[in-house]
């Protein structure tokens, strides 16, 4: 199999202090909707499915949690300290501020909210949710820390009229 130019490593992000030295790490939350709107523009016109880029979104967030949660959060000795350090990394990001409303008996089962999250606090009702990538982020940071796969998935959506984000996370069998 050839090598992908574009396999994640941490050496694409740069030196930001050296190619950013007036300007620094931070930009508008408009500026980061731009890119991520149009490029979900540009591959639905080009894939012709919704669906498929919803996944591609999906896929590429359980992409980013892993190796944010490796980078900012590293490997933890409980789920709870995980979650704690996570919720503290999030805010400091300004990605969202992360609240974990419900953990079942054996960390089976969670309830995790984000508000004032990147993708769509905000946004109109337009009567689906939106946080693909967000879910998948969710999903990578959790496999990351527990060594388990979970199933992730939005219950409210700022899309959908609610205020907050939040997810649902199951360990999957």
């Amino acid at each position: 199999m050839a090598s992908r130019f574009y396999e994640f490593s941490w050496d694409l992000i740069g030196n930001i202090e050296k190619g950013r030295p007036h300007l620094g790490p931070d930009t508008r939350l408009e500026v980061y909707r731009l890119f991520q709107f149009t490029l979900r523009d540009v591959l639905e016109q080009h894939l012709n499915s919704k669906t498929e880029v919803d996944r591609i979104f999906f896929e590429a967030g359980i992409n980013a949690g892993r190796h944010f949660a490796e980078k900012f959060v590293g490997k933890q000795e409980t789920l709870y300290t995980f979650l704690s350090i996570l919720q503290k990394k999030l805010q400091e990001f300004k990605i969202g501020i992360l609240r974990v409303e419900q953990v079942s008996q054996h960390n089976a089962n969670l309830i995790i909210s984000v508000e004032e999250d990147l993708d769509c606090s905000g946004l109109p009702d337009v009567g689906e949710e939106t946080c693909h990538y967000d879910e998948g982020f969710i999903k990578g940071a959790l496999d990351y820390q527990t060594g388990d796969s979970y199933s992730v998935k939005e219950v409210d959506c700022w899309c959908l009229g609610g205020r907050t984000c939040r997810f649902e996370a199951q360990k999957e069998a």
